[in-house]
């Protein structure tokens, strides 16, 4: 099985070092880049990078400017992000979410703690392609399992890792409730500590990713969420 290969990208060498180290002997190939500029430099020269560890402030394009920009382009948008940051605010990690971070991480930390959140996001994905199916449909609405890709009446659609497992688990039960519970249980790792509210985030921004879709990602109040089949107009119920 290939490594996967984890991008380290903070302007603080001393932690870099200290991260770089952990994650090499966790079984990862890690490489550091010390700003936002120097990390799309070596994600352009990269022939794949499976994971970016990246800090909010740094000198120059900021965390939160640099993920924006590799989530907008189609080469680098399936990459998972997970911040780390001494912002400690729920705004702060409601944006950081918001523009499509799949854990979010708090300084000062533990490195083991941060390897274990690689561990859970990487192998959350290599759950979601565990199955039989390739692909899912619903009119327009396209998720192929395989290249981990989703398309809404031919045009491609950027999710995150966490957006693209909640679309499928709903999609592929469609008229199934989930409560909340059952989300996090089902798409977020065991060893991975979120509330609620992470998945009406979660939700909330993958609705607008889907276009006219979003409106079938039904919240229904005090059960959870449903994908429904929407009825043509003239069906009568």
């Amino acid at each position: 099985m290939k490594t996967k290969k984890i991008l380290v990208v903070d302007d603080e060498r001393d932690l870099c070092e200290i991260v770089l180290y952990n994650l090499t002997a966790a079984g990862y190939e890690a490489e550091a880049a010390h700003s936002a500029e120097e990390a799309l430099q070596k994600i352009a020269e990269a022939e794949a990078i499976d994971l970016l560890l990246l800090d909010v402030m740094m000198p120059g394009m900021s965390g939160f400017e640099l993920a924006a920009r590799l989530k907008h382009d189609e080469q680098t948008a399936h990459i998972p992000i997970i911040f780390l940051t001494a912002k400690d605010t729920e705004d702060d990690m409601l944006a950081g979410f918001g523009l499509g971070a799949d854990d979010y991480v708090k300084k000062p930390f533990s490195v083991r703690e941060v390897t274990a959140r690689v561990k859970a996001v990487l192998g959350r994905s290599a759950a979601v392609g565990s199955g039989r199916e390739e692909t899912l449909r619903y009119e327009g609405l396209v998720m192929d399992l395989m290249k981990k890709t989703v398309t809404t009446d031919g045009e491609s659609v950027a999710l995150t890792r966490t957006e693209f497992d909640l679309l499928r688990l709903l999609l592929s039960h469609r008229c199934q409730v989930f409560s909340r519970q059952e989300l996090l249980d089902r798409v977020w790792p065991k060893d991975v500590i979120v509330t609620s509210r992470t998945v009406d985030v979660n939700i909330t921004r993958m609705r607008k990713k889907i276009g006219r879709y979003g409106q079938c990602v039904v919240a229904r109040q005090g059960f959870g969420y449903v994908f429904e089949e929407r009825r043509r107009e003239g069906e009568k119920e």
